[in-house]
């Protein structure tokens, strides 16, 4: 059938409609363009299309900049100009809060930065001696020697465990492999992750290690992770450094660090400002990336992961602050009436969003200020609800785009108490 795209929807598809009104969901469209596609599903509300050929092509269309594309599922918009793709989200992002009824901000600002080279950790399946992503919509193996959006000491150390596979039996030591890279790209961590016995790793990971660090000289250290105990043995260094605006971080094997190594710093920047005070609590802080660059008296920085909570408690160890190792409800619940109300709550949470509980606390300790990091818009617009609902407004919000060539947004919103 002939459709015509008529926008961008979250998650990377163009939304088009049959003329008996049914929305169908078509992969590797661009709004505005006249395509001809099968349907691959069809629900009772909606259907999927296969794309068969573009009639009429948007004039921001462009040629992928990677030949895995549209077979590997990890990028959905390398179609389009990079320009166009940051508009694509804006209007994604102002759709999805006009949506759930919410006062668009006076004010949504964007951040972009280089579409290519910029991710500082990427994770592939390892089957034999073979690397790579999954198919899109498909479990299968997509076999990779490179990743263009991944950084350069990325796709180095791709194309050296690819060559070393075989010999270093990686196989049957793993069956997924991550890299990370600090901004400098002069450290470089491992994680194997394995469901094998315990003991076929202690034989095995020295021996890969060596074997890797002939082939990268910069690398830092090796985690192999038992996936059913969920402990973790290691060769050389478990963390390295990275720097953002100045301030080193630890971080170590699984720690959780932002992926754009380009634009790390833009957000820094946006989510702190020149916000100064006595008393700020930073949530789901990670590794403390935005608790050691906050400008604030005390703060308190609160993360229930262990290896993060870790390289927190060493990232703040010189600035006097106070780490709780809890998760976010588990804290919130526990602060006691009478205790110093912050000034500032930066919270920057895991795609779920904070959840309707959470926000009833936060509405409870009303802080003045708010920042609310977001990496999930439809999560966004839900807690944002509730948050107008109990007395604040969003003053600002800049899109960030993390994630170039992707469906996938990353949002700074500024909240005031009325």
């Amino acid at each position: 059938m002939k459709l015509r795209i008529e926008k961008a929807i979250y998650g990377g598809d163009g939304l088009a409609r049959v003329p008996e009104g049914k929305t169908v969901f078509v992969p590797g469209t661009l709004p505005g363009e006249l395509v001809e596609a099968t349907i691959a599903a069809d629900k009772r509300s909606f259907a999927t299309g296969a794309l068969g050929a573009v009639l009429e092509l948007s004039p921001e269309r462009v040629l992928p900049g990677c030949e895995y594309v549209p077979r590997c599922g990890g990028c959905q918009y390398q179609h389009a100009n990079p320009g166009f793709q940051l508009q694509m989200k804006l209007d994604i992002l102002k759709e999805t809060l006009t949506r759930a009824h919410l006062p668009l901000p006076s004010e949504i600002g964007s951040v972009a930065g280089p579409p290519w080279g910029y991710r500082n950790r990427i994770r592939l399946h390892v089957t034999g001696a073979a690397l790579g992503y999954r198919q899109r919509g498909s479990h299968n193996l997509l076999r990779v020697n490179h990743c263009p959006i991944a950084a350069p000491l990325l796709e180095k150390a791709i194309a050296a465990v690819e060559r070393i596979a075989k010999e270093t039996a990686l196989g049957s030591l793993c069956e997924e492999v991550e890299f990370f890279s600090n901004g400098e790209q002069d450290q470089l961590l491992v994680s194997l992750w394995s469901k094998k016995p315990r003991r076929l790793h202690e034989r095995s990971l020295g021996a890969f290690a060596e074997r890797l660090r002939v082939e990268i000289p910069v690398l830092t250290g090796v985690g192999l992770w038992a996936q059913q105990s969920s402990s973790m043995m290691h060769w050389g260094q478990r963390s390295l450094t990275y720097t953002v605006s100045g301030i080193p971080y630890q971080v170590s094997l699984g720690s959780f660090f932002q992926v754009n190594r380009f634009l790390v710093a833009d957000l820094l920047k946006v989510a702190i400002g020149n916000r100064s005070g006595r008393m700020a609590w930073d949530l789901y802080s990670g590794v403390g990336l935005f608790a050691q660059a906050l400008a604030y008296d005390n703060v308190i920085a609160v993360e229930s992961e262990g290896f993060s909570t870790d390289d927190l408690k060493t990232n703040l160890e010189n600035k006097g602050h106070r780490v709780v190792r809890s998760n976010t409800l588990d804290f919130l619940r526990g602060q006691a009436q009478g205790q110093e109300k912050p000034q500032l709550i930066l919270v920057d949470p895991p795609r779920a969003g904070l959840g309707k509980e959470i926000c009833a606390h936060l509405a409870g300790v009303a802080a003045p200020e708010m920042v609310y990091v977001s990496c999930d818009p439809a999560t966004l617009a839900r807690d944002l609800q509730s948050l107008l609902q109990s007395g604040y407004s969003v003053e600002k919000m800049d899109l960030i785009d993390l994630f170039p060539q992707t469906f996938h947004m990353e949002t700074v919103s500024f909240l005031k108490r009325n």
